[in-house]
């Protein structure tokens, strides 16, 4: 499979800028009676309960006044408890979360009992869960907010893909937790840059620069599952590594801006900063060079260190000019031609759960995972060339059966890794480690 060209992209932009223009002042002006279930009520579930399942469950009950949270899981109590109690004390809220306590369901297989009781589906496990979780949610009909990245490996990217489109014949709405693309200000600037207000684009440079995650102590957990996925961040089954957990908001960017995606990719990377027990066997700092088909380079820099020099951002530079999020657009002496000047372009993480409910509740197509399956895939294949240490193809990454992410059947799955008797994991060796 090669990547595809995007049709209307601009088409896209102008719409959801629009659209989302129409969302900031108030909530959604739904015609409820366009709701193609009938339904007075829409019932919300939410699988994952940390930070960003909590925050989006949040953000959804804003999206539409007639929405309900109605059930709840976790692998922990105290995520689970802890989120739906938060919820509760936001005043504007409280009274649309409505779980009773046989719905707050704990464990690996809750998230079935979640989808079959709910209309829409908040999915914000860490992603290694989230192919499994996904097809459920589309083969039992709901729609669904999931976060990014969709998979920690190829087979699960597949997987998303094959979902997705089922999810198209179904006309379920699908959207994916890439806000950028519902923010008016990089709406905008893509659309400048596609109308070729920089020229024809030369190269891109993606920067995620940040400090690092803390790590949960093992004497916390009860076994080593737990511990794993209390500290997700720092394994690639569970996060698909920085380049997918982090930089995917910026690459995907170069990627909206281009309309394709990379035919290719080769990097460096390693462990400079982590290091010794319990530290699990992701890499801290990459540096991936994607080419696109017209050979243009996509320069992406990642490191996750204290005490370090932080950036973020997608940066273009094109024959007659720049332009990025943070400057917007300057010609080629360095003077500003444009920068996003709308103060009240609102929250973009409220935004794409406002289009979300607004598309159900009038029955418009929206499914985001196409794009949001590719940019994943597009960070898994930079991953495995640093992994590596080889260049490595899109169609030899897109098409890899390795797979990181164990099946999730049963009560309490095995984790793929484990350390040795000194608490220490195998991480990756370029030249030496097969990552397709």
């Amino acid at each position: 499979m090669k990547p595809e060209q995007s049709s209307s992209r601009r088409t896209f932009i102008k719409n959801t800028t629009v659209a989302a223009g129409s969302l900031l002042v108030s909530p959604l002006a739904i015609n409820h009676s366009a709701y193609a279930a009938g339904l007075d009520t829409i019932k919300v579930g939410l699988v994952g309960c940390g930070g960003r399942g909590t925050g989006a469950a949040v953000q959804a009950l804003r999206a539409a006044p007639n929405a309900r949270l109605v059930a709840m899981v976790d692998v922990f109590r105290d995520k689970l408890d802890g989120s739906y109690q938060n919820m509760k004390q936001i005043e504007d809220i409280s009274s649309q979360v409505t779980v009773s306590e046989e719905n707050r369901i704990l464990g690996f297989e809750g998230y079935k009992a979640v989808i079959d009781q709910s209309d829409v589906v908040i999915l914000a496990t860490p992603p290694g869960f989230r192919p499994d979780h996904f097809e459920e949610a589309v083969n039992s009909s709901k729609h669904v907010f999931m976060e990014k990245p969709v998979a920690s490996d190829a087979p699960g990217v597949r997987k998303v893909l094959a979902a997705g489109k089922l999810a198209t014949e179904k006309n379920l709405k699908i959207v994916v937790g890439l806000q950028n693309r519902y923010d008016p200000e990089y709406q905008e600037m893509v659309s400048r840059i596609q109308d070729g207000q920089i020229g024809d684009i030369v190269s891109s440079t993606c920067y995620y620069m940040k400090g690092q995650y803390k790590i949960f102590p093992r004497s916390q957990a009860n076994d080593e599952m737990e511990f794993q996925i209390r500290n997700w961040h720092f394994f690639n089954w569970l996060w698909a590594g920085a380049p997918a957990g982090l930089q995917i908001h910026n690459t995907d960017i170069v990627n909206w801006v281009k309309g394709s995606y990379p035919v290719q990719a080769q990097g460096m990377g390693g462990r400079a900063a982590i290091d010794g027990p319990d530290t699990g066997e992701v890499f801290d700092h990459f540096y991936i060079e994607y080419s696109y088909e017209d050979g243009m380079p996509l320069h992406s820099q990642i490191r996750v260190m204290e005490n370090t020099y932080n950036k973020n951002g997608a940066f273009f530079i094109g024959t007659d000019g720049s332009a990025n999020n943070r400057e917007g657009i300057k010609d080629r002496t360095g003077n500003r031609v444009w920068k996003y000047r709308n103060k009240d372009k609102g929250n973009p993480y409220q935004i794409e759960h406002n289009q979300l409910f607004e598309a159900i509740m009038n029955d418009q197509p929206l499914n985001d995972t196409e794009f949001g399956a590719k940019s994943t895939m597009t960070s898994i294949m930079g991953r495995m060339a640093c992994h590596s240490g080889q260049l490595v193809t899109w169609d030899e990454a897109f098409n890899s059966e390795l797979r990181l992410a164990p099946n999730i059947a049963g009560s309490n799955p095995n984790p793929p890794i484990l350390p040795d008797e000194n608490g220490i994991y195998a991480y990756p060796t370029p030249g030496v480690t097969k990552a397709l």
